[in-house]
């Protein structure tokens, strides 16, 4: 389903420029057909920079650059952006000459213009294509689908970093967090749209329509940033449930019934109002905005949108995975065994030694149901441990990403579940253990204070109790 949609998309694209490229202005250029391919991308991307005609002319020679480059295969167009980098990159030899210029001056007010002269120096002429590809139809997607080719090819050509490096830059200065909407996603938004959230999802897969129309049930939230130059494109999507209390199975909370499916728009059903909102998936949906982050507000715009929707809501929880977890302790038992020194703690090694059976690639049980009580509370002091003191090498942080993330926002670990997600993913990394971070609206600035200052991470008194 996902490379449908995917298809789709890029038809659509391709079809947006050719519009474009067929014009009057385009069909005149007049291009030699004995070229060689990179001849021609060199006076393409040059016509462009000239913007020669005015820029209705720019607009449909960039169309026509990026539509051409569109019907490369992935080696065609690594080498068509090596061109563009190894071509169109900073002229240093005007940059060298600029700051001779700076460093022979003596008056404050030349070299105040000589430095506005050399940032304009600085200013690669690549990035003035990637500029004219913004400017047309979903030229933004197709920047933030190129952004996520460079970070596919980093090891294939590591000549491009520059230019991935340089489109991270632009991107983040288009997709900041004042120019994002908040809308909810329902049952009644459009299927294309519906059908994304499907292909997006990367923490709990979506089986299928049905699996999405109870995510979408009416005890039930889906809220999402978009981008006015991406309409159509999730950025980062929330999927909340509606309950009351604190809930510790993901199976159970993704697979309950509603008998009304399809009521969105109402009140979730129940005797009694739910008390508690668990942000059970927070899936980043566009590979070409890796590392420019704004999942953070979402989650409290979110908390802001449900407790001005339902009041009666008093407590904002995650049930969160904890995906390093089981690698983590792989890597601490491979060093005790080759006889490394691993910093731990000796009960943490004695609790490792005790899980020996569980790790390695063919642990004898697939799920905690086969587990003995002893290995379990061994599991639990280990994820307790784990969660409050692995660190990130050189950092003051938490190793586990989820738990950064979540800390970073100022909530606190919580409780920790035992058989949380028992199916084989679950299994395979944190041995179906989740936990909860709980967001204290009264306490999220403080935490988050304390965490990113110092490091200390907030933790509940249930946490501290699997501690011996």
């Amino acid at each position: 389903m996902s490379q449908t949609f995917l298809d789709r998309t890029l038809d659509n694209l391709r079809g947006a420029w050719r519009e474009l490229r067929d014009s009057p202005v385009v069909r005149g250029l007049g291009f030699d057909e004995s070229q060689t391919r990179q001849d021609r991308w060199r006076e393409q991307i040059a016509d462009c920079l000239a913007r020669r005609g005015g820029a209705v002319s720019a607009r449909a020679r960039a169309a026509t650059l990026g539509h051409d480059f569109l019907r490369l295969d992935d080696a065609g167009k690594r080498e068509f952006l090596h061109l563009l980098v190894n071509e169109f990159g900073v002229d240093r030899d005007r940059v060298a000459a600029v700051m001779a210029d700076w460093t022979a001056a003596d008056d404050l007010a030349e070299q105040a213009l000589l430095e506005t002269e050399l940032r304009a120096a600085l200013v690669p002429p690549f990035r003035l294509i990637l500029k004219e590809f913004n400017s047309l139809p979903q030229g933004v997607k197709f920047l933030v689908d190129l952004r996520a080719d460079l970070l596919r090819w980093r090891k294939e050509a590591p000549g491009l970093a520059i230019l991935e490096r340089d489109l991270k830059t632009l991107l983040a200065s288009w997709f900041d967090i004042g120019f994002l909407e908040l809308s909810r996603i329902t049952w009644n938004s459009p299927a294309a749209l519906l059908e994304k959230l499907i292909a997006y999802e990367a923490v709990h897969a979506i089986q299928s329509w049905d699996d999405l129309k109870r995510r979408l049930a009416s005890d039930r939230r889906c809220f999402a940033f978009f981008h006015p130059g991406m309409p159509d494109e999730p950025l980062i999507f929330v999927e909340v449930a509606l309950v009351n209390g604190i809930a510790g199975n993901v199976d159970e909370l993704i697979e309950s019934k509603d008998d009304d499916l399809g009521g969105t728009e109402k009140a979730p059903k129940s005797e009694t109002k739910p008390d508690t909102a668990i942000f059970y998936s927070i899936s980043n949906a566009q590979a070409g905005l890796a590392g420019i982050s704004f999942g953070d507000f979402l989650i409290k715009r979110v908390v802001a949108q449900l407790q001005r929707d339902l009041p009666h809501l008093k407590q904002f929880s995650t049930l969160s995975p904890i995906p390093a977890l089981r690698s983590w302790m792989d890597r601490q038992l491979d060093a005790m065994a080759k006889g490394e020194e691993t910093g731990l703690p000796k009960a943490i090694e004695a609790a490792l030694t005790d899980c020996d059976d569980l790790l390695g690639p063919k642990p004898p049980a697939t799920s905690p149901d086969g587990v003995s009580e002893r290995t379990r509370a061994n599991i639990e002091y280990l994820t307790a441990w784990y969660l409050l003191n692995a660190k990130r090498p050189g950092m003051d942080t938490a190793f586990d990403p989820v738990a950064h993330f979540h800390l970073s926002n100022g909530a606190r670990v919580e409780r920790l579940n035992w058989n949380g997600n028992a199916k084989e993913n679950g299994w395979n990394q944190s041995f179906g253990m989740m936990v909860n971070y709980l967001y204290d609206l009264s306490t999220i600035e403080k935490n988050h204070e304390s965490y990113v200052g110092q490091g200390k991470i907030a933790v509940s008194s249930a946490v501290k109790r699997h501690f011996r």
